[in-house]
């Protein structure tokens, strides 16, 4: 397999990548053949994969523009994958000009690629870490450069804690995300669950499967399970709902029915 250009030498391309998988699902050019054929087999069990994740970047958009007006000018995205076209900081500094987007993920092609697209954008930067070493990401280089955590930030959390294992303790990490923001930060977090899910639980638990059989297990979690993410926040109206539902722009009965899968919610620190 010819390595392209945009991919680091460190990492092994013959292996599926969650970020790139996200990528194909998403219509990106910045995956290969092994991260299109785990996403091909997970479609095998929910079709509808590709509706769920544009579902989720249209509630990242509309979250990120209700931040901007709530007066929020800073963004830490965390598990942010490869930027594609409306990421979170085109939204950010289009609604409001200036406001500087911090990118987090462990994965060196998103890394390298968020890298190549931020050059020259002053107000964003990139950071190689991961979710479960929360300090490690506050005390980087590029939060200190870009973000007072004086001030509120908005904190995403965007399709990225159902591949944290309970072991793993992110119940934990949150908190201490949480404990590092100022009064008046929001949190913005989607999650993968069974309930929505147009298909029984036993169909779906198959492209769980193909999640676990490339080492990123992918953990379902109840309404019940995702709220406590929340705590120590006031839930921003709606609360915790299906991505359509949370203040939608369209006609909720007008999205596919595959949109309704999982979860999506904001809560704001006291």
């Amino acid at each position: 397999m010819e390595r392209p250009a945009w991919a680091p030498r460190s990492i092994d391309i013959s292996v599926p990548s969650v970020s790139r998988i996200y990528d194909y699902y998403l219509g990106g050019s910045h995956n290969f053949e092994v991260d299109r054929d785990a996403a091909r087999k997970a479609m095998e069990f929910m079709p509808g994969l590709p509706k769920i994740m544009q579902a989720n970047r249209a509630f990242m958009r509309r979250a990120v523009r209700f931040a901007v007006d709530e007066g929020i000018d800073q963004f830490l995205d965390i598990g942010s994958g490869i930027p594609t076209f409306g990421n979170s900081h085109e939204v950010a500094q289009a609604a409001r000009p200036g406001a500087h987007v911090v990118y987090v993920d462990h994965d060196p092609v998103a890394v390298a690629h968020s890298e190549a697209v931020l050059a020259g954008n002053e107000g964003a930067g990139v950071v190689a870490a991961d979710l479960r070493k929360p300090q490690e990401i506050l005390a980087s280089a590029e939060v200190e450069r870009l973000i007072d955590l004086n001030r509120p930030v908005a904190l995403l959390l965007v399709a990225i804690l159902h591949f944290v294992e309970d072991e793993d303790d992110p119940y934990g990490a949150v908190a201490e995300l949480r404990e590092a923001l100022a009064p008046g930060s929001l949190l913005i977090l989607t999650h993968a669950s069974y309930e929505g899910i147009p298909l029984p639980a036993e169909r779906a638990a198959g492209t769980v499967d193909v999640y676990k059989d490339i080492r990123n297990p992918l953990i379902m979690r109840s309404r019940d399970d995702i709220a406590r993410f929340f705590e120590g926040y006031d839930m921003v109206e709606p609360g915790l709902v299906s991505m359509p539902h949370w203040r939608p722009e369209t006609a909720p009965e007008d999205e596919d029915p595959y949109a309704f899968s999982g979860f999506a919610g904001v809560g704001r620190t006291a």
